[in-house]
């Protein structure tokens, strides 16, 4: 499972020209799923994300996670994050979860979050979506379950 945090201070997606998803200052999360991804690693990135501690507090430091400042999250399902780009110029997706099971898997981290986080958006799983965001900082996060302990 792969997610990229963006610290925003605002965020939003469309799709067919509808806001399916809309946020003000907090994290737009795109979420990536593969087959061998489970409810177990799901727990551990939503631990993960919703503590993250990437706001700056009094002092200008990195400190404060989504909670200290009633930040907001907007979830969006993005299966070209497992893009392999070894061979060729053509990306292959091999990798990504099977659609049925990635579907199940976001809206099982879309409720998870929900239980956490008072204000969740998502954008709308498997749909041409349009994403717009002000990222603050920039700041960008990728984090990869292969990499949790």
């Amino acid at each position: 499972m792969r997610f990229i945090i963006q610290r925003v201070r605002e965020a939003a997606v469309e799709v067919e020209g509808s806001v399916t998803g809309k946020i003000g200052r907090g994290f737009l999360v795109l979420m990536g799923i593969e087959d061998a991804d489970d409810e177990a690693i799901a727990d551990k990135m939503v631990k993960k994300l919703v503590n993250m501690r990437i706001f700056d507090d009094e002092n200008g430091k990195t400190n404060l996670a989504l909670k200290d400042v009633d930040g907001e999250l907007l979830l969006v399902s993005q299966f070209t994050l497992y893009a392999d780009c070894r061979k060729g110029n053509r990306p292959s997706f091999t990798r990504a979860g099977a659609p049925d099971h990635a579907e199940r898997l976001c809206d099982y981290i879309t409720e998870k979050c929900r239980e956490l986080v008072p204000s969740v958006q998502t954008g709308s799983f498997g749909a041409e979506m349009t994403v717009s965001l002000v990222n603050h900082g920039p700041f960008t996060i990728i984090l990869d379950s292969a990499d949790l302990a």
